[in-house]
């Protein structure tokens, strides 16, 4: 009875953490009291231009064999609107294929012959992945002279204000060492997959990020669309690729020597969600493993941190790590997934109604509302991230245990722009005669388990779980035989 009562208060955690933010974040939307709106910005900009005292920024553009954005990238950060000699744009370029390389190369010099100062930098190893290139190129003699660097992925193409509506923030607020901005998809229509995608991180960032900056000055960065004030990286300790997510690792470590962050919910970067299923699943491995691995390494410095307040320290513990980078995903695959279907077979287990419908509705709106324009596609949605949870629940566990794959990176595939994306759509939709690499196992067992359950409860139960059930059956099978996304071959 203790273990079942265990299980069942599981999801209440997980819905109360959400009703908070939510909640919290309704009032700040309600009230105008978002942290960055207190920032009179349009005056900070007419001082910036009065007194024509321009910090120098860095900007840099970390890539890895990325074929079909490097033209879109590297053009959007060098039309930045921003004065020329206070500005350097660095290209921090992995690829191991030579003809790309030249090609990057070509493509930068053409920048510099238009007056702007491009930096090419190439290595000849990938240690560290992405961390290893943005700490060796805050290394290069040049960054000295620079105040602020602004990172941009690969596929970001930021509007040419984006520094105008970023550095006045901290010019103002000597504490505050990271702005971030959010991010808009291009491609979002580009199939059910991204439209999904999109759904789970406008809640991200409308609510999640939104609460911990306004009521925190604390949040997660995303790795991208963020400017850093350099003085709170090097006091941080600088990049490190101990984890996955080097980006995370940073902000908590500058969060425990006191630097503050905001959130700019109004500012958006346009950039690409992935629209493969294995693109995805690789991303998500890498963003749940990553929180798990960095919660088992850091716990105890943010315990026995001196410089920030108990309560912060349980926000970043408990509501930023162990439940949503955790919890969230044992609760979502192991209620909807497992608990559910066991309750089915075994009559003794009975699941109340607030646990088996209202929790679930509750915290499906409460996620979804933040996407007005996909709330049709709620029931897809649940489905989709139900079966996702099985990935980010493994993920997870090797994080925590520092299992195989547990630094394993895989850089996200992108297609480039709109139209290019239309295009490869069509091809992508031909299927591969190798039909082994489109069948996942796990999935189609997980299938197989929520049909026979499904099966006996409308031969012997009085209830009507198996409409549940056969519709996450369904979507087992769909993705467990591929049919999702698009599939782009190699």
């Amino acid at each position: 009875m203790t273990m079942r009562n265990l299980i069942f208060q599981k999801p209440e955690v997980r819905v109360a953490v959400d009703v908070t933010g939510s909640l919290s974040y309704g009032w700040q939307h309600l009230l105008g009291k978002k942290r960055y709106t207190k920032y009179k910005l349009d005056g900070l900009k007419e001082d910036l231009e009065r007194n024509k005292n321009y910090p120098m920024v860095l900007i840099q553009i970390p890539m890895y064999n990325e074929k079909e954005v490097y033209k879109l990238s590297i053009g959007a950060a060098c039309a930045l609107s921003w004065p020329s000699d206070r500005l350097i744009v660095q290209v921090l370029d992995d690829s191991t294929n030579k003809v790309l390389r030249a090609l990057v190369e070509l493509e930068c010099q053409k920048w510099v012959e238009k007056g702007v100062e491009v930096k090419y930098e190439t290595r000849n190893n990938r240690n560290g992945y992405k961390a290893g290139a943005l700490r060796d190129g805050l290394q290069k003699q040049y960054v000295q002279e620079c105040e602020f660097v602004v990172i941009f992925d690969a596929d970001f193409q930021p509007d040419k204000d984006f520094l105008w509506r970023t550095i006045p923030y901290l010019l103002e607020n000597a504490e505050l060492g990271l702005v971030q901005a959010r991010w808009k998809f291009v491609n979002a229509d580009e199939c059910l997959m991204t439209r999904l995608q999109e759904m789970s991180l406008d809640y991200h960032f409308s609510v999640e990020q939104e609460v911990g900056s306004s009521m925190y000055s604390f949040f997660g960065f995303n790795g991208t669309a963020g400017v850093w004030r350099l003085q709170a990286v090097y006091d941080a300790g600088g990049w490190k690729d101990r984890t996955t997510v080097e980006d995370m690792d940073l902000a908590v470590r500058a969060s425990l020597k006191g630097w503050k962050f905001v959130f700019v919910g109004d500012l958006a970067v346009k950039n690409e969600l992935p629209s493969t299923f294995k693109a995805y699943r690789y991303q998500q491995h890498r963003w749940s493993c990553g929180p798990a691995n960095l919660f088992r390494k850091m716990m105890k410095e943010i315990i026995f941190c001196e410089r920030v307040s108990i309560w912060k320290k349980f926000h970043v513990i408990y509501a930023f790590f162990f439940v949503r980078k955790i919890v969230a995903h044992w609760v979502t695959f192991f209620f909807y997934c497992i608990i559910i279907p066991i309750s089915v077979l075994v009559p003794e287990v009975h699941l109340p109604k607030p646990i088996a419908i209202y929790i679930p509705v509750t915290i499906t709106i409460l996620n979804a509302a933040c996407t007005p324009r996909s709330m049709h596609l709620l029931v897809c949605w649940i489905l989709f991230e139900n079966v996702m949870s099985l990935h980010r629940s493994k993920a997870a566990i090797i994080g925590l245990l520092e299992a195989n794959r547990v630094n394993e990176w895989v850089v996200t595939e992108k297609l480039g722009n709109t139209s290019k994306q239309k295009c490869n759509a069509k091809i992508a939709k031909k299927p591969r005669s190798r039909i082994a690499e489109r069948i996942h196992v796990l999935e189609l067992i997980m299938g197989m388990f929520m049909l026979h359950c499904a099966i006996h409860n409308l031969l012997f139960a009085k209830d009507y779980f198996f409409v549940y059930l056969l519709l996450q059956a369904g979507a087992f099978f769909i993705i467990g035989f591929g049919h999702v996304g698009t599939f782009v071959p190699n």
